[in-house]
């Protein structure tokens, strides 16, 4: 029997070594440290492990009886917002791909809620983390990420981007770029929120919905949720809801990737003002534009109907859900429609909840308007 071994006795290594130099044949290796990435990859295992589905709520709204509207509370994540997917799945690839390493800073744009979960995924790692944000974040943000051990930089927002790659680059670190990476990052086919929320709504009277809303902020979710629908041949619409200063919507209507917005969101979370490169507009079957004031009033409205405060990104999302739930009864249709909330609104305690923000922001009469015409539409209320 001949038997071979993979590195015969009497073989002459440096002769192979030498013929592949005349061939002009040349090498080059990397190290990689396999022991970080399985170390790191179990710790982020053990988090999606430990961290139940998060609840998809019933909501019941006067005006239309015979729609079933749902919420799916991503603000139970441990983080506390929708965001903590996202980070888990920005820090699962950037391991496997070996641009996370030990020891290396990591670094973020974000308006906040993406970076606390990111800081606190980086601390489960032991590694350094610095947030690049707006001037304007929310104050509580701000804090969440200094509980998890990230540092604050807190830029124009016009030099988000900038900002963010020009400190990476200073540090010898890596810029997650969420914008950029939530829709690669993410696996649209199985195991997403789309997935969870088919799943969750398997023994509901409607049992696939005939819209589900999200709003766009790096677009990644609203891509995630429309293509995992479509790969499954579902009749589920797509509905992306944007806000006032943001450059999505210009961009879904005109067909401009180019488009852009001068004035930054004032509803966090959602509103960017570049078309992002995970926004894939071809996924979504319609967008809606919301003032402010609308967002800030339907957010609310949603804390009042849900029994606590959730922040003004559920605001918008759950607009536009009712909005296509008056759309539907007026067609006397039956059906459902799904949405999320976003984060929580202890989050905006400073700012989208308190009227002294909103006189300063110009909107504390606009609100109050929204919301009682809100109020008449959904729920009958006397104006």
């Amino acid at each position: 029997m001949l038997m071979t071994t993979a590195n015969p006795p009497h073989q002459d290594t440096s002769s192979h070594a030498s013929a592949a130099e005349r061939l002009g044949i040349v090498t080059a290796e990397r190290p990689i440290d396999r022991d970080f990435v399985a170390r790191a990859l179990g710790v982020l295992d053990r988090d999606r492990r430990r961290c139940p589905e998060t609840p998809l709520l019933a909501l019941h709204l006067p005006a239309t009886p015979s729609i079933d509207l749902y919420m799916k509370d991503e603000s139970a994540h441990p983080t506390g917002s929708l965001k903590h997917r996202l980070a888990r799945s920005l820090f699962t690839s950037g391991v496997v791909a070996g641009v996370i390493r030990e020891g290396r800073p990591l670094v973020e744009a974000s308006s906040g809620s993406t970076a606390v979960s990111e800081a606190y995924f980086a601390r489960l790692l032991d590694l350094p983390f610095h947030a690049v944000m707006p001037a304007s974040t929310a104050p509580a943000k701000i804090r969440a990420i200094a509980a998890q051990g990230g540092q604050c930089h807190l830029v124009a927002p016009h030099r988000l981007y900038d900002e963010a790659r020009d400190l990476a680059d200073a540090l010898g670190g890596v810029y997650l770029d969420q914008f950029t990476n939530a829709a690669p990052a993410t696996d649209w086919r199985c195991d997403n929120i789309g997935s969870a929320i088919l799943t969750q709504m398997a023994g509901e009277p409607h049992v696939v919905p005939d819209w589900i809303v999200v709003g766009a902020g790096t677009g990644g979710t609203a891509a995630t949720i429309g293509r995992h629908c479509r790969h499954r041949g579902l009749p589920t619409r797509l509905c992306v809801a944007d806000v006032e200063h943001s450059a999505f919507f210009a961009g879904y209507r005109d067909g401009d990737p180019a488009a852009r917005c001068t004035q930054p969101s004032r509803i966090e979370g959602v509103g960017r003002p570049r078309v992002e490169p995970s926004f894939l507009p071809g996924t979504i079957d319609r967008m809606m534009k919301l003032p402010d004031a609308v967002s800030i009033a339907g957010m609310r409205i949603a804390s009042e109907l849900l029994g606590r405060p959730v922040g003004p990104s559920t605001g918008t999302n759950f607009v536009a859900t009712a909005m296509l739930a008056l759309e539907m009864t007026a067609a006397e249709r039956v059906g459902s429609v799904a949405t999320l909330i976003c984060d929580h609104g202890a989050r905006y305690a400073d700012c989208h909840h308190d009227r002294r923000w909103l006189a300063q922001q110009g909107l504390a009469e606009s609100v109050d308007a929204a919301e009682m015409s809100l109020r008449h539409m959904f729920l009958k209320d006397a104006e």
